[in-house]
């Protein structure tokens, strides 16, 4: 309750150096409503000329800060969508390149099968042509063992016999041995 007493006492200090103000800078009605009038048309003048200007200016620049940030956006989403294409790009490069890697691995595969089939042919041709010059040159030093072991036979039989054995009988002896060597 003493509050309401203080409270009070407070609101009729104030009531009275109000009362006391007014007296003092002499309120004067006439002046007042000069003053009214002049802030009247000040505000009116600012509103007109000054206000409005500014308030189309702001208007002006958010709008260009809406198509600002509206832009912003659409170069956002194009720069995804180019960004996705670049993938893609990169992907289809990606798997061409390995296509082309495949592709080249599987042409030196193939080309080192046919180099391989080439000397292995090579190989055989060399190993036939040997076994043929081997046969060959054993059947010649056959021929040519028969020959001189016939040869051998003729002087042999002749030192041993002491005679002097005819063309017939050395050709007779010769044919003899061949077949007994030819056995």
């Amino acid at each position: 309750m003493n509050h309401l007493i203080f409270f009070a006492g407070i609101g009729t200090t104030l009531l009275q150096t109000g009362r006391d103000t007014a007296e003092k800078f002499a309120w004067d009605v006439p002046h007042f409503v000069a003053q009214v009038i002049s802030f009247s048309i000040v505000a009116f003048l600012l509103a007109r000329f000054a206000y409005k200007p500014i308030l189309s200016i702001l208007a002006e620049r958010r709008r260009q800060i809406a198509d600002g940030l509206a832009n912003a956006e659409k170069i956002k989403q194009e720069l995804a969508r180019t960004e996705e294409m670049r993938r893609e790009v990169l992907d289809k490069a990606n798997a061409q390149a390995t296509a082309l890697i495949q592709e080249a691995r599987a042409a030196a595969a193939r080309v080192q099968e046919q180099e391989t089939q080439k000397a292995v042919a090579q190989a055989e041709q060399i190993i036939t042509k040997a076994r043929e010059a081997t046969t060959l040159e054993h059947a010649r030093m056959l021929t040519d063992l028969k020959r001189e072991v016939g040869r051998l036979v003729v002087r042999t039989t002749g030192v041993v016999t002491g005679k002097i054995l005819t063309a017939d009988d050395q050709s007779r002896l010769a044919e003899e041995t061949q077949r007994q060597l030819a056995e």
